[in-house]
């Protein structure tokens, strides 16, 4: 189902270039700041039926439902549209070309009294597991990683715990996702870390650094401020964290995170199940999305439609 506007959102080659170089771009506007208000007014309350959900909550063990919350474009309409929306897919195809998966998706909500999400990269995604999640093939790898387009549904300020970068950082890992973090869910909201009350919700990611006696250059931090609807798109191997939510009277922020990568890019390679932050969940009804373009290869399972038979609105573009 095509998209009837032909607006382009792509960036400029400035801004393809500003992206190349510090590793984000954004933050950019995907809807109005009242229409996602309302939006998210609306869907909050269907989403709370999971009963189409394509991951079951109780195979999230230990009462960890995020894990269980992966992947709700699957079965919301919403989120369907949303990570097909051309505001994103016209910057994602600027920078990994014409032919895009999306292969995961993620609520980040922060509470009142939250601790901050340490600072983290990640190539492969197997730093829970141990086990790769995407695989890019030689040829093709720049630095590996995946192309993340966080959308904030609520506000996100300095002090309700808005995201943090360290630009020019997504070329060089500091962190060896082979290597085991522990899983300790009694560490959640216990950590200061330079005098900053922040975890990888109930990991250290610390555990992983290459060199212990390295810290990250926070003297370098950049603050995403974003208003409701307003976007960032950038590497999941650029340094990046959280801050605490700090404000005992402002609400929950709410981020909503895509991930998405070439068709070339091999996603959950001989895995049948998703191991992360104390739960498991089968891989049995997921899919990737086809966003954008057209997908040649064979090695990745793809979806056409949510469990509720909302076609994904693929945008077919003429391109040079």
């Amino acid at each position: 189902m095509a998209h009837a506007t032909q607006e382009s959102f792509t960036p400029s080659p400035q801004e393809v270039a500003h992206f190349h170089e510090q590793g984000y771009l954004g933050p950019f506007q995907v809807y109005e700041p009242d229409e996602m208000r309302r939006l998210w007014r609306r869907e909050r309350l269907r989403l709370m039926d999971r009963s189409a959900a394509v991951y079951d909550e109780g195979d999230a063990q230990a009462g960890n439902t995020n894990i269980a919350n992966y992947d709700r474009h699957l079965d919301s309409t919403f989120l369907a549209d949303h990570i097909c929306r051309p505001q994103i897919v016209d910057r994602l195809t600027a920078v990994l070309g014409p032919n895009v998966l999306c292969w995961r998706s993620e609520f980040f909500p922060k509470y009142p009294g939250d601790e901050g999400t340490d600072w983290h990269q990640a190539d492969t995604f197997a730093f829970a597991s141990g086990k790769p999640q995407i695989l890019w093939p030689a040829a093709e790898k720049e630095f590996g990683g995946t192309l993340t387009v966080w959308t904030a549904f609520t506000e996100a300020a300095e002090d309700t715990g808005c995201l943090q970068f360290i630009p020019g950082t997504q070329r060089t890992m500091y962190y060896d996702e082979s290597k085991e973090m522990h899983y300790q869910p009694d560490t959640i909201n216990q950590q200061n870390k330079d005098g900053i009350n922040r975890g990888f919700y109930g990991y250290d990611y610390r555990e992983l650094q290459k060199d212990p006696d390295w810290r990250p250059p926070i003297e370098r931090a950049i603050s995403m401020v974003m208003q409701p609807g307003e976007a960032v798109m950038f590497w999941s191997t650029m340094m990046h964290s959280s801050k605490p939510h700090s404000a005992a009277d402002k609400p929950m922020r709410l981020g909503f995170a895509g991930r998405y990568v070439p068709t070339a890019v091999e996603v959950y390679p001989d895995t049948d199940d998703v191991d992360e932050y104390g739960g498991r969940v089968s891989l049995r009804d997921y899919g990737t999305v086809l966003v954008a373009g057209t997908d040649s290869y064979t090695h990745n399972r793809k979806v056409t439609h949510t469990t509720k038979g909302h076609e994904f609105p693929i945008r077919q573009r003429d391109r040079p």
